[in-house]
């Protein structure tokens, strides 16, 4: 008899999501097709007890549904090496007590567990700071606590995008034009008087046809991106911010940039990323909850997913 295999899924509370939307549930959906048996945490359930990475887990069974999307199992205190992969997809911040829980999930690596994306990298691998490895796919791109390194990069751009290295879903997302007579308070509010790094990076104007969202599974890009197209009279694109999303087949430059990318994201252990590409350009890649998987899906008669979880069940299988 085949016995189950056991997924782990660290997330955000799973009553609070947005089942159409919600990436982590198109995940949690195939696995359970695929016969895992699914054990849901919060980070608050993850501890450390003599050195053993432990969790109060919960199995849960999923339905693709608008209501009563998840039901409760058994409750059970078990040791994080008892799983045979586990998902890390809580959102940022990114923040303290996200590192913290990298360093429970590395102990969980280290025994033999798969876990998605790999702790380590979660931690090198800023998702504002990462496109540094990649320049040749960039814009001019400043980091710095500095006001006025910000402001002489803005008087050479003109037209600059600020934002911090924490956040997500285009939260605090500023766009300035030389001569702004909000500049100062930007500044203040955004390096925390000095004290906190923040991104700036030069505006692309082909924001009006979309901010593309590329996901890519082992370093191989999924043939469809989810263009994210702002509102009206609003900068920022993200679904998260009200943008809207239009599914569209790769072109040969967003090709050229999982090329440059991809195979170090493979080496490093992320399994599962987003990568955002506006006009011909990267501006960040997304390692921590990547999105958009069901609107492609959606939209590309595709199933994402199931190109994952064949990635995950050979290492599953591989590491024996």
């Amino acid at each position: 008899m085949t016995v189950a295999k056991w997924l782990g899924i660290v997330m955000d509370p799973i009553e609070t999501i947005k089942p159409a939307k919600d990436t982590t549930l198109a995940m949690m959906l195939e696995a359970q097709r695929r016969g895992w048996r699914i054990a849901y945490m919060q980070q608050r359930d993850l501890y450390l007890s003599d050195g053993a990475a432990r969790a109060r887990m919960t199995e849960i069974q999923v339905e693709d549904s608008a209501a009563d999307w998840w039901t409760a199992g058994e409750t059970e205190d078990r040791d994080l090496t008892d799983l045979d992969a586990i998902l890390m997809r809580k959102d940022p911040p990114f923040d303290i007590e996200y590192v913290y829980t990298t360093h429970l999930l590395e102990l969980a690596h280290a025994g033999g567990v798969l876990v998605v994306n790999r702790p380590q990298a979660l931690r090198d691998y800023n998702e504002k700071l990462a496109t540094a490895w990649f320049p040749q796919c960039c814009v001019p791109t400043l980091v710095t606590r500095d006001e006025k390194r910000i402001r002489h990069f803005l008087e050479e751009q003109a037209d600059i995008i600020i934002k911090p290295l924490s956040a997500m879903g285009g939260a605090s997302v500023f766009r300035l034009r030389r001569g702004d007579p909000n500049i100062g308070v930007i500044m203040e509010t955004m390096t925390d008087y000095g004290c906190r790094y923040t991104m700036a990076q030069t505006y692309i104007p082909e924001i009006t046809t979309g901010d593309k969202r590329i996901l890519l599974i082992d370093g191989e890009p999924v043939p469809y991106a989810l263009a994210r197209l702002p509102n009206a009279g609003e900068t920022r694109a993200n679904l998260a911010a009200g943008g809207r999303g239009v599914a569209q087949p790769l072109t040969d430059r967003d090709r050229w940039i999982c090329e440059q990318v991809g195979p170090r994201l493979r080496e490093l252990g992320l399994m599962f990323v987003g990568l955002d590409v506006i006009g011909d350009f990267l501006t960040e890649i997304n390692v921590t909850s990547p999105t958009c998987v069901r609107e492609i899906d959606k939209q590309c008669g595709l199933n994402i997913c199931a190109g994952l979880f064949d990635r995950i069940e050979t290492r599953v299988q591989s590491r024996g």
